[in-house]
């Protein structure tokens, strides 16, 4: 008998919680983390006060106690302290804004506003200022859900000067899988400056300093040589016949070049912007890396090499240039200083992969494997790897239709052919210099015998 009421209690209970869980399912549904997010943003700094105006998606900001309606819209009535609510917890709390280096209190809550994702008040600072302070709020005659709506907020935070500067870092991790944020600076006299964003991108200055451009872009070439597998390898292809700095001086000097002709050149627009061009590069780095290593197969002769690794070092320096059309919007007035920068941080990178792997081929060729067996079985063992890339990057480019001519695009070409040409004469007037062999000097005062 005893049994009978345990196992009757223990469904009882089990049909509760199933009764909760259906009725919370909703809700459950309802507080799903967004797969995207798009937040849209001013940064106005003006005589003493800093304002930032934020747009974002309600949907991103979930465990909020929501005013609604007994049809389940939004009651305008009561939404003002929801929306606040809203914009500290998800929001206010995780955007650092700095002014010369140092940290602004906590912004202020000026106004909060919910609008309609089809209101176009956000398309430039003033309509949107206008809106979130005077602008009419939408009433319970407008029908819509707590996830439809869109909230803007003002912020404002006091500055010492308008001419300060700025610098923010979005924290907006939280609202969704991939948070975009659309931000445009706008200083007073100075021209407005727009960024396309990550959430979890770190501090950015909005208006930088030349060393701060030059800081900034010099990690980036460093870090991206480091992390590039392919630059890695193609450099080790390099160093491998010739392991002496002396030798290899006119070839790497030939590869700096050239990436930093193509890499220049990207940036002021000599290069194609069609979506096959990418993969193109990246296909064609594959393959230089492949070629490299079986000319280190067959036998490398320093003489030639260098002219190889000029028109290998031009695909490499498109490939670079690739990273920095989207991190060059935070370069400011800099663009020359920052892709010197990065030549100087790809540089430094490169110097370091040589002094790491020229002694460890000595020291491998001398104890562990004889140097021309060596050179076979890691070339081999490369140009596997880099065969495979060649492949599975050269189906992704034969995708997309072939290129048709247009006069533009040749004029573009005719441009870049020119930079490349004439960075190739100087290459070749570098190399003459340095294999011409040095003649025996008579110290003055002195006669041979």
């Amino acid at each position: 008998m005893s049994s009978v009421v345990t196992t009757s209690k223990l469904l009882s209970r089990l049909a509760v919680v199933t009764v909760l869980l259906v009725a919370i399912a909703p809700r459950i549904t309802a507080h799903e983390v967004p797969n995207e997010v798009t937040v849209f943003g001013f940064v106005r700094p003006e005589g003493q006060t800093l304002r930032l105006l934020v747009r974002a998606p309600l949907k991103s900001m979930r465990d909020v106690d929501v005013p609604l309606l007994p049809s389940g819209y939004l009651d305008f009535t009561k939404m003002e302290a929801a929306e606040r609510h809203a914009a500290q917890i998800w929001i206010r709390d995780f955007i650092h804004v700095y002014e010369n280096g140092a940290e602004l209190p906590l912004v202020q809550i000026v106004a909060t506003r919910t609008s309609l994702p089809s209101d176009r008040s956000f398309e430039n600072y003033d309509s949107a200022l206008a809106n979130i302070q005077t602008g009419p709020r939408l009433d319970n005659g407008t029908e819509i859900y707590w996830d439809n709506g869109m909230l803007d907020v003002l912020f404002e935070t006091p500055i010492t000067s308008d001419q300060s500067d700025f610098a923010i870092q979005p924290g907006l991790t939280r609202l969704g899988l991939q948070v975009n944020i659309v931000l445009r600076f706008l200083q007073p006299g100075q021209p407005e400056r727009a960024f396309d964003l990550h959430a979890e991108t770190g501090l950015v200055h909005l208006d930088p300093r030349w060393h701060q451009a030059f800081y900034l872009f010099a990690r980036e070439g460093f870090f991206h040589i480091l992390d590039g597998i392919d630059h890695l390898l193609f450099l080790l292809c390099l160093v491998i016949p010739f392991r002496k700095l002396k030798p290899l001086a006119i070839v790497i000097t030939s590869f700096t070049v050239a990436h930093s002709v193509t890499l220049i050149a990207s940036a002021y627009g000599m290069a194609p912007q069609s979506l096959w061009f990418p993969p193109m590069i990246e296909t064609l780095i594959a393959i230089s890396i492949v070629y490299m290593a079986f000319e280190n197969i067959v036998g490398a002769h320093l003489q030639r090499r260098w002219i190889v690794t000029f028109a290998f070092g031009l695909i490499h320096g498109f490939g670079f240039s690739f990273l920095l059309r989207e991190r060059l919007q935070f370069a400011g007035d800099h663009l020359v200083a920052s892709l010197l920068a990065f030549n100087v941080g790809v540089e430094i990178g490169q110097l370091l992969v040589l002094v790491v792997a020229i002694p460890a081929l000595t020291l491998l060729f001398r104890f562990v494997v004889a140097e021309r067996v060596g050179t076979i079985l890691l070339s081999a063992l490369v140009a596997h790897t880099a065969w495979h890339w060649a492949t599975e990057r050269g189906d992704a480019w034969l995708s997309y239709p072939f290129p048709e001519f247009s006069m533009a695009g040749m004029a573009v070409f005719l441009r870049l052919l020119m930079v490349i040409v004439a960075a190739g004469g100087l290459v070749w007037l570098v190399s003459l210099w340095i294999g011409k062999p040095r003649q025996d000097r008579v110290e003055v005062g002195f006669r041979p015998d």
